[in-house]
C-alpha cells in the first residue's frame, strides 16, 4: 500500500486533515500545526517525494475550495419561499403535534417543520413511508447560530449536511405522490417502511431497540431512556459502526459463498451491498467509515494504511464529516485501535489495556464535544457491548425477518427488564465527571501529549514527566486561570455566572421557558429543559461541576424555571432566596424536593467572591416574590462596580434610590430584560452606568428590550450589550476585565 504514495499514507492523511481545517475553518493554531508537520516531513523525505506530496495536497486544496465556494453560493441563492417540498420519508419525526423532516426542492435540501392540525393528520405522518410532495405556504428562514461560548451552532451543523435554510410549513394545500424518484429515494422509502412496520408490529421498548440497532433510528418516545444511556456514557451502543457492519457483511459474504459464488464476484457485490446497507441505516459517518475499511481490508490494506485511505476517500463522500462530533469520534476511535499494540500482553490483560488506551486516547475529544466523561462507561461498554452486538443484534434481525409471518413480542419483558436495569444504574451513576472543554491549543497539546506518552511509556523518566504535564493540562482545562462574569444567553430569561480564580462559583438565576399545556393528549410533546441547551453546556465547558451559591432573585419562570434541571446535573452548595419568594407555595414545594440547603438573604448580607464581595441591597422587607421583590446585588469586582437587579422595575428602583443616596455603577444588569417599566430615567441619572447588560430572547414576544429603554441608555451614552443580538456576554480577566461576545 505504502509504495503507491510518496510519503507514509497516515502522514499524508494528517496533512490533508490539516489542509481541510485551514481552508474551511482557518485558525492560527491550525496554521502553526500544519507548518510544524511540514517541517518535520522535510527532514524525512527526499525532494521528489515532497513534490509529489505537494501536488496531491494541491488537488485536495482545490477540491476543498470548490466545496467551500459551492456551499457559499447555495447559501446565498436560497429563496424566501417554496411552493412545495419533497418529503424525505426516513427523516420524518413526530413529537406531539410537531412534525419535522428533511426535504428538498429544486435540488436543494431543507430542514422542515410543521405544526400538526389534527390527530388524524398526526397518524397520517406517523405512518407515512412513501415519497410524497407537500404543496402549500412554506416560508424559509435561517437556522440559529451559536449563542453561547462553546455552544452548539445549529446553522453550521446544517451546513455540513448541505442544508442552508429552515422550511416552516405554515399551511398545507395538497399532499401528492412524488415523481421521478432516484434509487436513493426508493431506498429511503424502504427504510422508512421498515421503521413504521416495526413500530406497528412490536411494542415499546422492544421496537426502540430494533429500529435503533437495525436501522439507526430512535424516535422522540425514546428520549427519556436516551438521556439515561447518555448519562451513563453508553448511548454509542446504538451508534451503528464496526460490530454491526461486520455482522451484516459477514452474513452477506457467508451466504453468497455458500451458494457457490466465487470470492472475486462476492468482493464486487460487496460494493452495492455496502451502498444499500449505508442508506438503510441512515448513512452515518461511522457506518460509511466501517464499510470503507471493511472493503479495503479485502485487498490486504491493514491498520493505519487502511484508516488513512478511508479518511481521504471519505472527504469525497461526505466532505464535512470532520465538522461533526460523530465523524471526529468515529475516526479517532479507529485511529487509536489501529495504532495501539499490546501483543506482549495476553488474554484479559490485553483486553483491559486496549480498552483503557482507547478511552484515555479519546478523552480529549470527549471533553471537546461534551465537556465530561463517565468513568463507569468503560465497564458498562465492555459488558453491554457483548449483549448488544453478540446477542441482541442477531436476535432482533431474526425477529424482524420473521415479523411478516409471526409477531414475536413475547420477548418485550426482557427489554423492559433491561431498561429497568439501566434505570437502576442511572440512579447511582447519573452524573458524569465534568472535566471542561479545552481550547483548540490545549486540545492539540493533550492529543500530542497522549501520543508521546504511548511512544515513551516504557521509559520511566519520560513516562513520569509526560504524565505530570498531562495532569497539568487537564487541570488547566478544568480550572481556567481567570475570573469571569458571564451573562449566559438563555433566551427570554436571566442567568449570570460568576467565578473567581480560586474556584468560587456563584450563579444568579437559571433561566427557564414558560410552559403552555396542550389542550389534548395527542398534542403533548416531549420537552427538553432550556438549560440543557444553553446554561448547562456552558457551565460544563468551563469545568463547573458544583455551584457554591445559587441566587434565585425571584419566582418568575424565566428566572427559576430550570432549577430542577440544573440541580440534577450539578451539585449546589446552597440556594439563596428572598423572604418574599418563600411566600409562594409552589416555589416552597420545589425547594423542598431539592437536596441543597436554602438560606434567606436580607439587605446588608454579603457574598464574598474575587477577593471582594457582593452586597445585598434589596429587598429590605418581605415582598411577594414578584418583579419588585427581586434580590439586588452590588459590588466592585476587579475595579468595576456591578449592579445586578433581577426584574426590578420603577417602584423598586425608587425604593433603592431612597435607601442608598450614593450608588455609583459601572455595569448595570438592566432590570426586567430592558422592559419599558424598568431602568427609569431617574434611576439611570442616579447611578450613571457606563455599560448596560440586557438579557432577552431573540425575537421574543414581549419585544424586549423596549425601544424607549434603549433610547434612555443612548441618552446616557451607556454602552449596551444584549444577548438577543450578541449572544452571551463575558467579562474575563485576571487583574482587569476584557469583554467578549459570541457574535
Amino acid at each position: 500500500m505504502s509504495k503507491f504514495f510518496p510519503i507514509q499514507p497516515i502522514y499524508l492523511a494528517l496533512l490533508v486533515v490539516e489542509l481541510y481545517f485551514l481552508v474551511v475553518d482557518f485558525s492560527v493554531v491550525t496554521l502553526v500545526a500544519t507548518l510544524i508537520s511540514c517541517v518535520l516531513l522535510l527532514r524525512q523525505y527526499s525532494k521528489p517525494c515532497l513534490l509529489k506530496t505537494i501536488l496531491i495536497l494541491c488537488l485536495f486544496a482545490s477540491y476543498f475550495l470548490f466545496v467551500n465556494w459551492k456551499s457559499g453560493r447555495d447559501y446565498q441563492a436560497a429563496p424566501e419561499h417554496l411552493p412545495a417540498i419533497h418529503v424525505i420519508p426516513d427523516s420524518i419525526s413526530v413529537n406531539g403535534d410537531r412534525l419535522s423532516f428533511r426535504g428538498r426542492y429544486a435540488q436543494q435540501s431543507y430542514q422542515a417543520f410543521y405544526r400538526l392540525k389534527s390527530e388524524t393528520e398526526k397518524r397520517y405522518f406517523q405512518n407515512l413511508w412513501q415519497n410524497t410532495v407537500i404543496r402549500g405556504k412554506i416560508k424559509l428562514t435561517e437556522a440559529e447560530e451559536q449563542r453561547n461560548f462553546k455552544g452548539f451552532d445549529y446553522r453550521a451543523y446544517l451546513k455540513t449536511q448541505k442544508i442552508y435554510r429552515l422550511a416552516q410549513i405554515e399551511s398545507i394545500d395538497a399532499v401528492e405522490e412524488a415523481k421521478a424518484l432516484s434509487l436513493f429515494d426508493h431506498l429511503r422509502s424502504l427504510r422508512r417502511r421498515a421503521i413504521v412496520h416495526i413500530q406497528s408490529k412490536f411494542p415499546a421498548p422492544m421496537a426502540h431497540y430494533m429500529t435503533g440497532l437495525l436501522f439507526g433510528y430512535l424516535d422522540s418516545s425514546f428520549d427519556e431512556m436516551g438521556e439515561l444511556y447518555s448519562s451513563l456514557g453508553i448511548i454509542h451502543l446504538f451508534a451503528l459502526s464496526g460490530m454491526q457492519v461486520g455482522f451484516f457483511l459477514g452474513k452477506f459474504r457467508y451466504l453468497l459463498l455458500r451458494l457457490g459464488i466465487k470470492q472475486e464476484t462476492v468482493n464486487g457485490l460487496q460494493i452495492p451491498f455496502s451502498v444499500l446497507y449505508a442508506v438503510l441505516t441512515g448513512g452515518s459517518v461511522s457506518v460509511i467509515r466501517s464499510l470503507l475499511q471493511s472493503y479495503l481490508a479485502l485487498f490486504n490494506i491493514r491498520k493505519l494504511d487502511n484508516l488513512a485511505l478511508s479518511l481521504m476517500v471519505m472527504f469525497f463522500l461526505v466532505p464535512h464529516f470532520l465538522a461533526t462530533a460523530g465523524g471526529v469520534l468515529s475516526f479517532a476511535y479507529a485511529f487509536i485501535l489501529g495504532l495501539i499494540d499490546f501483543e506482549d500482553l495476553s488474554g484479559k490483560r490485553q483486553l483491559l489495556a486496549q480498552t483503557l488506551a482507547v478511552y484515555i486516547g479519546i478523552l480529549p475529544f470527549l471533553m471537546w464535544y461534551f465537556s465530561s466523561f463517565q468513568p463507569v462507561s468503560i465497564l458498562l461498554t465492555a459488558c453491554l457491548s457483548f449483549l448488544f452486538d453478540v446477542i441482541l443484534l442477531p436476535l432482533l434481525s431474526f425477529l424482524f425477518l420473521l415479523s411478516p409471518l409471526i409477531g414475536l413480542s413475547l420477548l418485550n419483558p426482557f427489554f423492559q427488564l433491561l431498561e429497568d436495569f439501566i434505570s437502576f444504574l442511572g440512579h447511582f451513576f447519573s452524573r458524569s465527571l465534568i472535566l471542561g472543554s479545552p481550547s483548540v491549543g490545549l486540545l492539540l497539546m493533550l492529543v500530542i501529549g497522549l501520543g508521546l506518552l504511548y511512544d515513551f511509556y516504557k521509559l520511566k523518566k519520560a513516562r513520569i514527566i509526560l504524565s505530570i504535564a498531562l495532569c497539568l493540562l487537564f487541570f488547566l482545562v478544568k480550572n481556567p486561570a481567570y475570573n469571569e462574569v458571564t451573562m449566559v444567553d438563555v433566551g427570554q430569561g436571566d442567568s449570570i455566572f460568576l467565578r473567581d480564580m480560586k474556584g468560587k462559583t456563584l450563579l444568579i438565576d437559571v433561566g427557564g421557558k414558560p410552559g403552555f399545556a396542550s389542550s389534548q393528549t395527542w398534542q403533548r410533546a416531549a420537552e427538553t429543559p432550556n438549560a440543557e441547551r444553553t446554561l448547562l453546556p456552558y457551565l460544563k465547558s468551563q469545568g463547573i461541576g458544583k455551584i457554591d451559591q445559587l441566587v434565585l432573585t425571584h419566582t418568575d419562570t424565566d428566572h427559576i424555571g430550570d432549577l430542577e434541571a440544573v440541580a440534577k446535573e450539578l451539585d449546589i452548595g446552597e440556594i439563596l432566596v428572598s423572604q418574599g419568594s418563600l411566600t409562594v407555595p409552589e416555589f416552597r414545594k420545589r425547594l423542598k424536593k431539592l437536596a441543597a440547603p436554602v438560606r434567606v438573604l436580607q439587605a446588608g448580607d454579603k457574598l464574598p467572591i474575587m477577593g471582594s464581595q457582593l452586597q445585598v441591597l434589596y429587598p429590605s422587607q418581605v415582598g411577594d416574590g414578584g418583579n419588585n421583590d427581586s434580590l439586588v446585588l452590588y459590588g466592585s469586582l476587579l475595579g468595576l462596580r456591578f449592579l445586578f437587579t433581577g426584574d426590578l422595575e420603577k417602584e423598586g428602583e425608587e425604593t433603592l434610590m431612597a435607601a442608598y443616596p450614593k450608588l455609583p455603577v459601572d455595569v448595570l444588569k438592566a432590570g426586567h430584560h430592558g422592559s419599558k417599566g424598568s431602568s427609569s430615567p431617574a434611576f439611570l441619572d442616579f447611578i450613571s452606568p457606563k455599560l448596560a447588560l440586557i438579557s432577552a430572547g431573540k425575537n421574543n414576544r414581549y419585544r424586549h428590550p423596549h425601544q424607549e429603554t434603549l433610547q434612555r441608555f443612548e441618552r446616557m451614552q451607556t454602552l449596551i450589550y444584549r444577548t438577543d443580538q450578541m449572544g452571551a456576554v463575558r467579562f474575563k480577566g485576571i487583574k482587569q476585565w476584557q469583554i467578549e461576545v459570541v457574535k
